[in-house]
C-alpha cells in the first residue's frame, strides 16, 4: 500500500537522521494499517526504554517474529531485539528457522548471529558462524579473536592461543587480543608478552578502552612471572581509568540494599512448582560459583545453564518496568503487585527449552543474590545455594577482573569493599527471612573438604551423591565465564591466597572490609 510504504520511507529517514521520536509517530502509522515486523521492531525497543512500557515492548517483539522470518535485512534488529528481553528460546527458534543464515555473505551479520548463539551457549554453531565470516573478510582480527574466545569457552586452548597469536601477527598492538591472551594460562619468565604489552601500550593515539585492556593484560602477566610491584601499579593504572570512564554510586547501592530488605515478603506464598528443580547458585563474582556448578554438573539430571539473566528478565515483564542490571528501585517499590505463580511459570517455561530430558537446571548469575526475595516466593521449590568465599580473596579477584559491563563497583577498593559488605548483609536478611531455603557453601569446604560438601549439595538439592561429582564436568561443554580456564582443571586448593603478595597495597581494601 502507498500509505504505509511512505510512513515507512519517513520512519527509516528519521532513524538515519537520529530522530528517533520522529519514527515512532510514522512506525506507529504503519503498525495502524496492520503488523509489520519493522514497526514492531522499532517500537518494541521504544516502548521497553523510553515508554517504560515493558509488557508492550515484549509483546512487540514476539509479534514480529513470524513476519521477519525469512527477511535478511531485519536479521540484526531481531536478534538485538530478542537478546534485549533475555527471550532465549524465542531466538533459538528464530535462528532454527533461518536456514538462510548460513549463506549470507554479510560478515557483520554472521559476527552478530555468532555472538548470540555464544550467548545461547552453543559454541560450536557459533563457531561456524564467525569462522564464515573470516572466510569472507580474512584481515579483520576481530572476527578471528571472537573465535578464539568461544574455543576457550570450549576448553579448546591451543585452538584458541594459535587464533590470537593470528591476530597479532596481523595486528600487533591489538589490545583485547592480549587481554585474551593474557588470562589463558599462567605464563612464565621464559614465555611471557609482557614486552609485546609495553610496545602496545606506546601506541599513539591510543583510546581509553585499549589502554584499560592493556595495562590488566600486564598486571595478570607480570604476576604470573613474580613482579609484584609492576603488576600491581598496572593494576590500580588499569582501575583508576576504567573507574573514571564508568558510572558507580555507592549510596545509591546502599540504598536498594535497605529498600530489598524493607521489600514485603509472603513467605507462605504458593508461587510456581514445577517438576524440574532451579538450582540459582548466588554469591559475588569470584566466589567459587563456577566450580560448584560444573561439580554439580557430574550429575547426569543436573543442566548446567552458566550465567542466565532470565529471573531479571521475569521480573521486569512482572513489573513491567525495564532495568538493565539484576534489579532496580522502581521495581522492588512494585514488587507488592507482582503474581508471584505468574512470575515463577514464566521463569521455568522461558528455561524449559534447555532442558532435554534433564531434572535439575543451574542458574549460576552471582547479581541473584539481589533476587533471593523474588525467587522463593516465586518459586516454592527453588534451591539456591549461597556460594561465599574470604572476602579479601573475593574483592582481590574482582579488583583485577576487567568485567564487560557488571560490577561496576570493582574498580576501586574501598566501593568495593562497602559492596563486599552490604552483598553479605544483605544474605543474612534473606537467611532470616527465608529460614531454610539457603544452603551456605564456602571456597574452603568446596576445595579442601570436597566430598564432604557435594553429598551436603546433592542431599539439598535432591539428586544422589555419586564420586562424579568430585571433579568438575566441565569437558566439551561451554564455560563462559572468566573462570572459564580454571574449571578445565582438578579441584585446587590454594595454600598462600592471592591477595597476600599485595597486602601492602590493599590496605584502603582491607580496612573498609574491617
Amino acid at each position: 500500500m502507498p500509505q504505509i510504504e511512505e510512513a515507512l520511507s519517513h520512519a527509516r529517514r528519521a532513524v538515519a537522521a537520529k530522530d528517533m521520536a520522529g519514527a515512532t509517530v510514522h512506525y506507529r502509522k504503519v503498525l495502524d494499517a496492520g503488523d509489520n515486523a519493522e514497526a514492531l521492531l522499532h517500537l518494541s525497543s521504544f516502548e521497553a526504554r523510553a515508554n517504560d512500557n515493558y509488557r508492550k515492548g515484549r509483546e512487540y517483539a514476539i509479534r514480529a517474529l513470524s513476519s521477519a522470518v525469512g527477511n535478511p535485512a531485519l536479521v540484526p534488529s531481531v536478534l538485538l531485539c530478542l537478546r534485549h528481553f533475555e527471550e532465549s528460546a524465542a531466538m533459538r527458534r528464530y535462528i532454527d528457522a533461518s536456514p538462510f543464515l548460513r549463506s549470507m555473505a554479510d560478515p557483520k551479520t554472521l559476527h552478530l548471529v555468532s555472538a548470540q548463539l555464544s550467548w545461547l551457549g552453543d559454541q560450536a554453531q557459533a563457531i561456524e558462524f564467525v569462522t564464515r565470516a573470516m572466510q569472507l573478510q580474512p584481515q579483520m582480527p576481530s572476527l578471528r579473536l571472537a573465535r578464539a574466545t568461544m574455543e576457550l569457552f570450549l576448553g579448546r586452548f591451543d585452538d584458541a592461543e594459535a587464533d590470537i597469536m593470528e591476530c597479532l601477527r596481523m595486528d600487533p598492538g591489538f589490545a583485547n587480543a592480549y587481554w585474551v591472551l593474557a588470562w589463558m594460562r599462567k605464563w612464565s619468565a621464559d614465555t611471557h608478552h609482557v614486552d609485546g604489552i609495553r610496545r602496545a601500550l606506546q601506541k599513539p593515539s591510543l583510546g581509553l578502552v585499549d589502554k584499560t585492556r592493556l595495562y590488566y593484560a600486564l598486571h595478570k602477566e607480570l604476576d604470573d612471572i613474580g613482579d609484584v610491584a609492576g603488576a600491581f601499579q598496572a593494576l590500580d593504572t588499569a582501575n583508576r581509568i576504567h573507574r573514571a570512564a564508568n558510572k558507580y554510586d555507592r549510596e545509591s547501592t546502599r540504598r536498594l540494599f535497605a529498600q530489598l530488605k524493607q521489600m514485603p515478603l509472603k513467605v507462605d506464598a504458593s508461587g510456581y512448582v514445577s517438576d524440574i528443580t532451579p538450582i540459582f547458585v548466588v554469591g559475588m563474582y569470584r566466589s567459587g560459583t563456577t566450580l560448584l556448578e560444573q561439580l554439580m554438573g557430574g550429575d547426569p539430571g543436573v543442566f548446567n545453564a552458566g550465567e542466565l539473566h532470565d529471573m531479571a528478565a521475569r521480573v521486569r515483564y512482572a513489573t513491567d518496568h525495564y532495568f538493565p542490571s539484576a534489579t532496580d528501585p522502581v521495581a522492588v517499590a512494585r514488587a507488592s503487585g507482582i503474581d508471584y505463580t505468574e512470575l515463577g511459570r514464566n521463569y521455568m517455561e522461558g528455561v524449559a527449552w534447555r532442558l532435554n530430558g534433564h531434572t535439575h537446571i543451574t542458574d549460576k548469575w552471582p547479581p541473584n543474590h539481589m533476587n533471593v526475595g523474588f525467587i522463593c516466593q516465586a518459586m516454592p521449590h527453588a534451591k539456591i545455594i549461597h556460594m561465599s568465599r574470604d572476602p579479601r580473596e573475593t574483592c582481590f579477584s574482582n579488583l583485577r577482573e576487567l568485567f564487560a559491563h557488571a560490577a561496576p563497583y570493582s574498580y576501586d577498593q574501598v566501593e568495593l569493599a562497602d559492596y563486599s559488605n552490604q552483598y553479605r548483609d544483605l544474605m543474612e536478611h534473606w537467611h532470616q527471612a527465608f529460614p531454610g531455603r539457603i544452603l551456605d557453601i564456602t571456597y574452603t569446604d568446596l576445595t579442601r573438604n570436597t566430598e564432604a560438601t557435594m553429598r551436603e549439595v546433592a542431599a539439598f538439592c535432591g539428586f544422589p551423591f555419586t564420586d562424579k561429582l568430585l571433579q568438575p564436568n566441565s569437558q566439551g561443554k561451554s564455560v563462559a565465564t572468566a573462570s572459564a580456564v580454571q574449571v578445565r582443571d582438578k579441584v585446587i586448593a590454594r595454600d598462600v591466597p592471592k591477595w597476600a603478595p599485595y597486602e601492602t597495597y590493599l590496605q584502603p581494601l582491607l580496612n573498609e572490609l574491617r
